[in-house]
């Protein structure tokens, strides 16, 4: 919930003064171009494209005007949705955990050194499926930058070395089918490559 013009799409409400925050398990990593098998709990599964970050040093309490030194590296990422079952939980007011943090439901891209793509406050990122472009963003766009967020979650968990952070998708979620050829980009560099089966 973290670009404007996705949370209309999904009609959320909600005036954000602080961001929405949860977690995946290590078991939602899904990384180095393996396929991405649909799960049998849902009929509506959802690509979420995202700017990632790597944490690279130990932090707690961290503030904002520091948060630039607890990272380094960004990549292109997939928050995969099960959006029906989402929605489901959503509607009985439960915790909706298991519609987003499932086993491979956190595709991660190739990092690169943030100096070779520029502003992490200005970084274009695009997803291409079978070769035509679905969704697309910029993280000047984002509600709350890379450097808030990190000192909000630091302020409930000790972030460590290699964790990662998603920062939100922007507007153009949709639905993926097997067979599908995701490639995901930071401008023009391809970091993300692999297909649905």
């Amino acid at each position: 919930m973290n670009y404007a013009a996705h949370n209309k799409e999904m009609r959320h409400t909600l005036e954000l003064s602080e961001p929405t925050i949860f977690m995946k398990a290590d078991s939602a990593l899904l990384k180095d171009g393996k396929p991405f098998f649909i799960p049998d709990f849902t009929n509506e599964l959802h690509y979420e494209t995202e700017i990632v970050v790597k944490i690279n040093r130990l932090g707690k309490n961290i503030a904002e005007r520091f948060a630039r030194r607890y990272y380094e590296e960004v990549t292109v990422g997939i928050d995969f949705t099960a959006r029906d079952l989402q929605n489901r939980l959503r509607a009985k007011g439960l915790p909706w955990e298991i519609s987003k943090a499932f086993d491979n439901s956190a595709v991660v891209g190739t990092f690169v050194p943030l100096s070779e793509v520029g502003d992490v406050n200005a970084l274009p990122f695009h997803l291409d499926i079978n070769g035509v472009k679905v969704q697309e963003g910029n993280t000047a766009d984002m509600l709350f930058p890379v450097d808030k967020i990190i000192a909000y979650a630091s302020r409930f968990f000790t972030l460590k070395i290699g964790d990662l952070i998603y920062t939100g998708t922007p507007a153009g979620v949709g639905p993926v089918k097997i067979d599908d050829h995701l490639q995901g980009y930071i401008g023009a560099r391809k970091l993300l490559d692999f297909y649905v089966r």
